[in-house]
């Protein structure tokens, strides 16, 4: 709390995280808070700077609205609102909000109505900016001035005099020109924030902090290999030794010889307590039947911390259960302290039992995945592991549509493996943000040999992404693509059909389920 410098109001907007890694960026900490903060809990962070409130999918008119503590504006910090932070700050000034005609989604050219206020320095006129709003500002707020304009609405307004500013378009997403140029206007020249968030404070103060929580008890980490659980181990490792247990669970849906890989890897690169537990007929098992992706996130974590209770019951001294969850986990399951609606469940936050036997470590939580990365980087973590694409955390059993079986799993591993040496092979693997198949529930028609087949359907998918809240589909060169589909066709065993999935993020989600 000391160290935030600028806090967003959760309107519930899904760009609401975005706010923040921008600010970030720009070398401030910045923390998303419940819009029912009330003034003398805003107080309390004793180096605040500025406020920022996030856009959201309510109506500011609306009797259920999400509001705010008025006395917020009273406390002389700057206010910065998007969108739906815009609206609420022109309603509680005396403006008027309404349902528009011309909705606004998508790109829009912003006027500048004057280009000498501080919110616009170095910004210039007639710039594209990415609009997601069905309400639009019918009567100008008391004491504020229409600073810029969009050709269907009010797109900012300013009180210079309060430093009180609104945006009706997404300053923070990248389709914005210049948007990040405003937010650092912003931060910098209206609320005077400093310089000091950088991954080398962040790893400081993080050991400190795990070595106080911790103090003489033992951890084990749920290790899967992949980026993030990766990261959290060498942390935590650095912080408390050999106090940490690394447990490595088969369930039975990961990567084509994973589990041999990460113990390879890991005994030789860590000096770390690893244990790998193989309860893959077990998740089989639990998994039978269930086709509803929100439930097999919460069977499969429910699974993983009873294999952890049981290692624990084994370990005896273990009070800590360690995980790698980071921001866009907790925003995407919509946690208790926010306002977002729940997009899906990740494992490791929607899917634990009330009765946890353990108290969660979690030290990356407030990370996004590029600083996560960083971290690891200075941790000493190779290049293997920093960069290796996202896998997620219920593994293959959100990339296999529908019921699990082991026969799907085994397919999917050859399809998976294939796909990504390929990339690989191809030099194209760094270039990209996460790649992965997917097995659909249906089987087509198809001939091989003259003869009739009646085989799966896989979808291959690559994304490109800067922070994993948007995405887009990777234009992958069509030989290459042809490639792929060859290669699988002949070498994988019961699929017929090969797709390859363009859609974006929204609307659509980086993994199918």
């Amino acid at each position: 709390m000391n160290n935030t410098q600028i806090i967003i109001l959760d309107y519930g907007s899904q760009y609401t995280q975005l706010l923040s890694r921008r600010v970030r960026e720009l070398g401030v900490f910045s923390e998303v808070i419940n819009f029912n903060i009330k003034a003398e809990e805003v107080k309390k962070y004793k180096n605040l700077k500025g406020i920022i409130l996030s856009g959201g999918p309510s109506s500011v008119y609306l009797n259920d609205a999400y509001s705010i503590d008025k006395a917020i504006f009273d406390l002389n910090i700057p206010i910065l609102g998007v969108c739906y932070g815009m609206q609420l700050i022109a309603e509680t000034f005396g403006g008027k909000v309404e349902l528009a005609d011309t909705q606004e989604f998508g790109k829009a050219v912003l006027y500048l109505d004057k280009k000498e206020n501080k919110l616009f320095k170095n910004v210039d006129d007639k710039k594209q900016v990415w609009m997601s709003h069905a309400d639009h500002l019918t009567k100008m707020p008391d004491n504020f001035e229409k600073i810029a304009h969009s050709d269907s609405s009010i797109a900012a307004i300013a009180n210079s005099d309060k430093s009180i500013y609104g945006v009706q378009f997404h300053c923070e997403v990248t389709h914005s020109e210049q948007g990040t140029q405003m937010l650092e206007n912003f931060v910098f020249g209206i609320c005077f924030a400093v310089k000091d968030w950088n991954m080398d404070k962040f790893i400081e103060q993080k050991i400190e902090e795990i070595k106080t929580t911790v103090q003489k008890d033992d951890v084990i980490l749920g290790l899967s290999g992949g980026v993030d659980s990766s990261v959290a181990a060498a942390l935590i490792s650095k912080s408390i030794g050999k106090k940490l247990t690394c447990i490595f669970v088969d369930t039975g849906l990961l990567r084509k010889d994973e589990a041999k890989k990460v113990m390879e890897t890991y005994t030789k690169q860590f000096d770390m307590n690893i244990k790998l537990v193989d309860a893959s007929e077990r998740f089989y098992k639990a998994l039978e039947g269930v086709k509803d992706p929100e439930d097999k996130r919460k069977i499969i974590g429910k699974n993983f911390v009873d294999v952890f209770n049981e290692q624990a019951k084994i370990m005896k001294g273990a009070k800590f259960l360690a995980q790698g969850t980071i921001y866009p986990d907790v925003i995407e399951s919509s946690s208790k302290d926010h306002s977002s609606k729940t997009i899906k469940s990740h494992h490791n936050v929607g899917g634990l039992p009330q009765d946890l036997k353990f108290t969660l470590l979690e030290p990356l939580r407030t990370l996004f995945k590029d600083e996560v990365r960083e971290v690891g980087r200075k941790l000493g973590l190779s290049d293997l592991v920093v960069n290796r694409h996202p896998f997620p955390g219920p593994g293959l059993g959100v990339r296999i549509i529908n019921e699990v079986t082991k026969e799907k799993a085994d397919i999917l591993r050859e399809v998976d493996d294939i796909f990504i040496n390929k990339l690989l092979e191809h030099n194209l693997y760094d270039k990209v943000s996460q790649a992965f198949a997917t097995i659909l529930p249906v089987k087509t028609v198809g001939v091989m040999g003259d003869n009739r087949t009646y085989d799966y359907v896989v979808a291959l998918r690559s994304v490109n992404t800067i922070d994993f809240m948007t995405a887009t589909a990777t234009h992958l060169p069509w030989e290459f693509l042809d490639e792929v589909t060859n290669l699988i066709i002949n070498k994988v065993k019961g699929v017929n059909r090969v797709v390859y999935d363009i859609t974006s993020k929204p609307p659509g989600t980086i993994e199918w389920e």
